[in-house]
């Protein structure tokens, strides 16, 4: 009998969804799409939706998992994310200000469309910035596509460590994209 992902060790959900990366898929950006309309019709009020993470940069490699950004006000951060929870998605983090929620993993390993939620306050969407920046430089996308080759390599069993070690280049272009965009 196999064990609810609730039960199951860090190390055990590691070793069931482990890092894969693909090559780009633009059945991604229709996957976001469907998504994005369908968190809409489950929530009474408007927020702003993005479509970030690798999937939504043209011509990289990516984790084959859409990464949605909700940017919403506080007072409904957390009815945003219990209207979510109860239509299937499952609760992965919460802190004051940001609550991740992943949609498509299962007890035999990720389904054939696997989101992450990523519920923020509004302003907090840096990742917009840096999905933006690698699409306006693919010679930065290339790079970062092989950093994320050679870390999958060493973590592939250990997404927090992978996510970490990224973290340096994802803040350093982050930084640069707020200063290219800003003048414009």
């Amino acid at each position: 009998m196999k064990k609810a992902l609730e039960e199951m060790t860090l190390e055990e959900l590691w070793q069931l969804f482990p890092i894969i990366l693909a090559e780009h898929d633009s059945r991604w950006a229709e996957w976001y799409a469907e998504e994005e309309s369908r968190i809409k019709s489950l929530l009474p009020f408007d927020v702003k939706i993005y479509h970030i993470g690798s999937t939504a940069v043209k011509h990289i490699m990516a984790k084959p998992i859409v990464d949605i950004l909700l940017t919403t006000e506080r007072d409904r951060l957390k009815r945003a994310a219990e209207i979510l929870r109860r239509n299937g998605y499952i609760v992965m983090s919460s802190s004051e200000n940001r609550i991740s929620l992943n949609r498509g993993y299962t007890e035999n390993g990720f389904a054939e469309k696997v989101f992450h939620v990523h519920l923020r306050l509004e302003g907090d969407a840096d990742e917009v910035l840096f999905r933006d920046y690698l699409n306006a430089h693919p010679d930065v996308a290339a790079e970062y596509e092989s950093l994320k080759l050679r870390l999958r390599e060493i973590y592939e069993f250990d997404r927090d460590a992978y996510t970490d070690a990224k973290s340096e280049f994802v803040g350093r272009h982050t930084e640069a994209a707020k200063l290219e965009f800003a003048r414009r």
